[in-house]
């Protein structure tokens, strides 16, 4: 930028620019840069010069020594014959890496300490039995703990136990026990004392760097898992592989006409599986209880053990359809949707056999169900699959005309069919009619105004009595739209449109039942 004063003669020629950069010198060492005081006449900055010698900062490392050759290692008569020794009668639960692992780690410590050729290898225990004491003291951990006064005698003592006493990274009780040392040298420090690595030092609650590879699966492995969770602890680490399904159905024993049920977590003992012919009995004393107690609860827990048992014993004849349409009425007459629609599915499945029962009854129940759920797929698939003769029997026909009417909004014909149900389908329509009976009052409010008599609700909607449509309509806050006029109750519908309009909205939003198909 050039000068705002006015410039003077010969001024010019000894003004010079500064540089644009400084000049920097690349350095060749880790010296601290000396920097010149020296400022020539015209520059703005000069160069910094490193030293012509300076003293690294870093010493060049030592050569490194060279490590002298292993000692090739002479091992006795004694050891060879434990090796091969440890190979013979291998037991096929133990794979053969382990035996290898722990025969490496049995050698090696005994040339740490210097004793290899002061043990006496004919009495030292093979590798697959110090395997097998280790899962059996991993097995029996928490009885260990808690009796930790009483030494265990029934297994030989592993090599960690009778060479240092106390060498294992895991506390166990005889951590806690004084052991005699080996003539041949000092005894070792517990691990908590000793030096060495942080990892050698802690002590471990359930170490399992120790335990053997595993063989098994990880299903296996979760299976057993599991299993441990719901026994309380873990007892075992090894268990024996679940035997091999049986050929062919399970044939029942038992005598029991009375039976809990019980979700099967195993294979069914036959035991505790009754016949065909005690499950007939079972059948009729069932009945003879609904019509004299009505107790749902007990009964439904018998049908659904008489639905296991035949279930176990592939029993699919006349007779399981009769328990499966049987329990299907009890569960629709007390509403439990659920266990009828569980009940029938099955029924579909058995008569596409051509066993004997009342298909057209519960095929009619079936497109009450649908219309129930608003499951127009199903019901239109149902629909498909009708026969001419079957549209003319009285019950299919009569779940068509309930369909045809709700299609069309057609309440007052709905109702007339409500009151004509054959049957047990009305237990079904009664599932759904209070939303029908609120769409019914939406169209009312909006086509007869301002007052209807509240006699004209309890016709169209089919209510017992006045006083059933009257508290139908309290219940769904239209307390204020019912008033006296002349002596009778009327209903003011010119105002309760948008009142029952959200209280329907709120009966169509979807239905999710257990077990629907």
């Amino acid at each position: 930028m050039a000068p705002t004063w006015p410039a003077q003669p010969g001024m010019a020629a000894n003004y010079q620019a500064a540089p644009a950069f400084t000049p920097v010198q690349v350095r060749q060492n880790f010296g601290q840069p000396v920097p010149s005081h020296s400022y020539g006449t015209g520059t703005a900055y000069t160069t910094f010069h490193a030293p012509a010698a300076q003293t690294n900062m870093y010493p060049p490392a030592a050569p490194a020594q060279e490590e002298p050759p292993k000692k090739k290692i002479e091992w006795p008569d004694s050891v060879r014959s434990y090796v091969s020794r440890s190979f013979v009668d291998m037991d096929p639960s133990i794979p053969k890496a382990d035996i290898e692992a722990k025969l490496k780690e049995t050698i090696t410590q005994a040339t740490d300490k210097g004793i290899l050729f002061s043990i006496d290898w004919s009495t030292m225990p093979l590798p697959q039995q110090m395997i097998k004491d280790e899962r059996a003291r991993n097995s029996t951990l928490p009885e260990a703990l808690s009796q930790a006064h009483i030494s265990d005698t029934s297994h030989p003592m592993t090599f960690a136990a009778a060479v240092s006493g106390s060498n294992s990274k895991k506390r166990k009780s005889s951590d806690f026990e004084p052991v005699p040392a080996m003539a041949s040298g000092p005894a070792a420090p517990p691990p908590w004392r000793a030096g060495g690595r942080l990892e050698d030092r802690v002590t471990f609650s359930n170490d399992r760097r120790q335990e053997p590879a595993s063989t098994k699966s990880k299903f296996q492995q979760k299976l057993e898992k599991r299993q441990k969770r719901f026994d309380g602890g873990y007892k075992s680490t090894y268990r024996s592989p679940s035997p091999p399904p049986t050929r062919g159905p399970v044939v029942g024993t038992s005598t029991e006409l009375l039976k809990r049920y019980l979700r099967l977590t195993s294979a069914p003992n036959p035991a505790n599986v009754r016949p065909e012919v005690v499950l007939r009995k079972t059948l009729v004393l069932l009945k003879k209880k609904w019509s004299e107690e009505e107790n749902y609860n007990f009964i439904c827990d018998q049908f659904k053990s008489m639905r296991q048992d035949l279930t176990v014993q592939r029993i699919r004849t006349d007779f399981t359809v009769e328990v499966y349409e049987c329990h299907a009425r009890i569960a629709l007459e007390k509403g439990d949707l659920g266990e009828y629609n569980q009940c029938q599915t099955q029924l579909t499945a058995l008569y596409k056999q051509g066993l004997k029962g009342n298909p057209t009854e519960f095929k009619a129940y079936r497109i009450l169900y649908f219309i129930h759920t608003a499951n127009r797929i199903a019901l239109n698939d149902i629909l498909a699959t009708l026969t001419p003769a079957e549209k003319k029997d009285k019950g299919i026909k009569h779940a068509l005309d309930v369909r045809s009417a709700l299609a069309l909004a057609n309440y007052h014909r709905f109702f007339r069919l409500y009151a004509q149900t054959p049957n047990m389908g009305g237990w079904l329509m009664d599932m759904f009619v209070v939303r029908e009976r609120l769409s019914a009052l939406c169209y009312i409010c909006k086509a007869y105004k301002p007052v209807v008599p509240l006699r004209f609700i309890t016709d169209e909607l089919f209510f017992e009595s006045d006083a059933d449509a009257a508290q139908f309509i309290v219940d769904y806050d239209g307390r204020d739209l019912l008033s006296e006029k002349d002596g009778d109750i009327v209903f003011a519908s010119g105002k309760g449109y948008q009142i029952f309009l959200d209280h329907r909205a709120a009966a169509f939003s979807r239905i999710d039942i257990k077990g629907q198909i």
